[in-house]
């Protein structure tokens, strides 16, 4: 394929929107057949099978993906061009796609997210939130730009991406505050039978928090496993129990949610990680996050 065709991949790209011929033609105000005879010179072009059938739908390819996703981005550039050309504001920023694992603390992935938000650029940040495993994927088709974990990828993650490690923090034991008044003194003994929300055993947190407790002969009971960080800090709030949180959002937390910093777990500390298919990032918007990061985190 010596050129590509853009009103090939424009066809391609409404029906993959709209997954099916018929929408994307009522959509775009032309016959089916020329949508279908279209799409099937552009996937003669490329080299491979774009979309399959899936019951009534249409669904993508892992190379109609791929495809889709650099058609995305081409697209809405073309949109801020036009926007920048009819002299709209806020128009040249460009996009900043994040992953986020959906085990990281909502209130701390702002905050690492708000120097992008600041920088010069001023792109439109579009935030995707799911498991590790599934955003990586993305990541390499480029369906997002980086992804921001709890712990770097492995080989076993497929294709060629780099970690960037954010910087390490501190973690506290939080409570509303009856309960923090009641387990408050003799902490971290206090713990022992204290009622406790642990994150999923699939985050690195809960590893080191299991670690933690075994080597110290504390005994927790486990009220609820929550996946949600924010949802976890809700039934918090509510009085079922303690939580472990990073203590560099200590302030946010007690304001938001109205809860106490009983104490801090010593030796326990959450990693953060922005995972990039580049070594080198040349994404200004990713490098503002990458270069305030280590302000945010500090060991404890």
């Amino acid at each position: 394929m010596d050129r590509l065709n853009y009103q090939h991949l424009f066809y391609f790209w409404n029906v993959a929107r709209e997954g099916s011929v018929t929408r994307a033609s009522e959509k775009l105000r032309l016959a089916q057949p020329t949508i279908s005879g279209q799409l099937a010179v552009f996937e003669d072009a490329i080299g491979a099978q774009l979309l399959r059938k899936e019951g009534r739908r249409l669904t993508l390819t892992e190379k109609g993906r791929t495809v889709y996703n650099y058609a995305d981005e081409i697209f809405a550039l073309g949109r801020e061009l036009t926007n920048t050309l009819k002299g709209r504001a806020g128009a040249s920023g460009g996009r900043l796609s994040v992953g986020i694992a959906d085990a990281l603390p909502k209130l701390l992935v702002y905050r690492l997210i708000e120097p992008a938000l600041r920088s010069q650029e001023r792109p439109q940040v579009i935030c995707h939130e799911d498991k590790v495993e599934r955003l990586l994927a993305e990541l390499s088709l480029h369906g997002v730009d980086l992804v921001l974990a709890d712990a770097p990828a492995t080989v076993s993650a497929g294709g060629r991406v780099y970690n960037h490690l954010l910087g390490q923090c501190g973690v506290a034991v939080f409570g509303a505050p009856a309960l923090a008044a009641k387990y408050a003194p003799d902490f971290p003994r206090s713990l022992e039978g204290a009622p406790l929300l642990f994150p999923t055993p699939a985050t690195a947190l809960r590893r080191s928090l299991d670690l933690w407790f075994e080597n110290r002969r504390i005994c927790p009971e486990m009220r609820a496993e929550i996946e949600d960080s924010a949802l976890m800090k809700t039934f918090a709030a509510a009085g079922v129990g303690l939580f472990v949180a990073p203590v560099a959002v200590t302030g946010e937390i007690e304001r938001r949610y109205d809860v106490v910093r009983i104490g801090d777990l010593e030796g326990v500390t959450e990693s953060f990680y922005a995972i990039t298919v580049r070594r080198k990032v040349d994404h200004p918007a990713i490098t503002a996050i990458l270069e305030s990061a280590q302000d945010l985190l500090t060991l404890a």
